[in-house]
């Protein structure tokens, strides 16, 4: 392919997201727009990519830090076609086709793009990229003819009542080699309703000069532009019934799929089964044949085979889970490590904690780790027991197949096949619970009498 670089835009103010945050930092999936669409171009390893900045520019500048990523501002703003002229002195000396697209359209595909690049094989100067949505709106509107050569380019503001009964809009992506790219956005005016320098007029001014202007058609779902919480959370929709769609199809079970929600870097394997109303975070990768029961949250943590979660469990950022092991309702896990067949059915904390093989954890236990300043670890040994409602005060080891007695609050190791019972002494007074009750009983009738 010819060498290839990108111009988005990104310098708008968004007012319409009522936001304090860049409207292209806004997630899908877990993941800012901006980055769904920068790692969508990275597939064409663009030899330069330049996003055009203007309101918020530092929130962007931390955003892309690390990233070979140029920046160029505009300000003023004074339409599209300005903003990515910005991007000419930050793209001096590339010889190659030009991507300009924008920051508010993140579900672009690498192959759309380059569908949209070698339509300029066939001697077109400029290729734009359409669709066809079920309302057109006011986009702006592409005339074309059937073999996809565009006769006329018009913004909705200035379109003709019949123009704007055609259905075939303009999704604002366009492309043409660097030698055509710049001449033409040098040679776009502002004379229209709006008084901007349309990006668009691009491809009207190659038409003028005679040159041939081709349009290539997408999916509306995927240049779906986002300038509202609404258009956010339809998009969001959109990827993730995506995302459902691609999880089965690899052989996972969703058994409600609508209650299901992906963030966009989970990986499941083959024959998972998960269950209704379930949410992973960043960072969960599930390995084949694990169960996922209802009402869990699953955020940073990694799955192996044959181990069952929840329902109803919350595993955070660091929770390991070895193979056949198994957490159950209401237990939280956090930066813990969970040996094979290892087991904690109900009720528990796991944090900062590494727990071995076949080892059971009862109802109730908590593992504190935290004494106010640091993290503290706990090392439980293969084949412990814990008896339910104890507690682990970290640093602390429990040696292997150790018992911990029920009710116990350990603050010392426990050698192994050691039992560990922290109690206070049970102290019995015969009969005292019958006298007790019949004071009160006479204690009450009298109250009753005097009144």
């Amino acid at each position: 392919m010819t060498d290839f670089a990108a111009i988005i835009l990104a310098a708008g103010k968004g007012t319409r997201m009522k936001s304090d945050l860049h409207k292209v930092l806004h997630p899908i999936a877990g993941k800012p727009m901006l980055m769904h669409l920068l790692d969508s171009l990275a597939e064409l390893e663009p030899q330069r990519t330049v996003v055009v900045v203007g309101d918020k520019r530092a929130q962007l500048d931390e955003a892309l830090e690390g990233r070979d990523i140029a920046t160029a501002l505009q300000d003023p703003q004074l339409g599209t076609a300005h903003a990515a002229l910005q991007a000419k002195e930050a793209l001096a000396g590339f010889s190659g086709n030009i991507l300009v697209c924008f920051g508010d359209v993140p579900m672009v595909t690498a192959q759309t793009v380059r569908k949209l690049i070698a339509a300029l094989d066939g001697g077109a100067k400029v290729a734009v990229l359409g669709f066809r949505p079920a309302d057109a709106l006011a986009y702006g509107r592409i005339l074309a003819d059937g073999d996809g050569t565009v006769r006329k380019m018009v913004e909705f503001k200035d379109a003709t009542e019949r123009e704007k009964k055609t259905r075939l809009c303009n999704s604002g992506l366009i492309v043409a080699h660097s030698d055509d790219m710049w001449p033409l956005l040098d040679a776009v005016d502002n004379d229209n309703a709006q008084g901007e320098y349309y990006l668009p007029d691009v491809a009207t001014g190659a038409i003028a000069r005679g040159d041939k202007v081709v349009v290539v058609e997408t999916d509306p779902e995927e240049v779906a532009g986002i300038n509202s919480r609404a258009e956010l959370a339809a998009v969001e929709a959109h990827w993730q019934a995506s995302k459902r769609d691609e999880a089965m199809a690899g052989g996972a079970s969703l058994t409600a799929p609508d209650t299901v929600f992906f963030s966009w870097d989970t990986e499941l394997g083959r024959d998972v089964v998960v269950e209704p109303n379930v949410v992973f975070g960043p960072g969960v990768k599930i390995a084949d044949g694990v169960h996922i029961k209802a009402f869990c949250h699953i955020e940073g943590a990694t799955i192996a085979s044959g181990a069952q979660v929840g329902p109803f469990a919350r595993l955070r950022p660091g929770a390991v889970m070895e193979e056949d092991s198994f957490v159950g309702n209401f237990v939280e896990m956090k930066k813990a490590v969970l040996g094979k067949g290892a087991k904690a059915s109900h009720l528990s904390y796991i944090g900062d904690a590494t727990v071995g093989e076949k080892a059971n954890i009862g109802a109730g236990t908590i593992t504190c780790n935290y004494d106010g300043y640091f993290k503290y670890q706990t090392v439980i040994g293969d084949r412990a027991f814990i008896g339910s409602n104890s507690a682990l005060v970290a640093p602390v080891t429990i040696g292997a197949d150790a018992i911990v007695a029920a009710g116990s609050t350990v603050s010392r190791d426990v050698g192994a096949g050691d039992l560990r019972m922290v109690r206070g002494e049970q102290i019995v007074k015969d009969g005292w619970a019958d006298r007790f009750h019949d004071a009160m009983k006479k204690k009450k009738a009298a109250a009753k009498k005097d009144k």
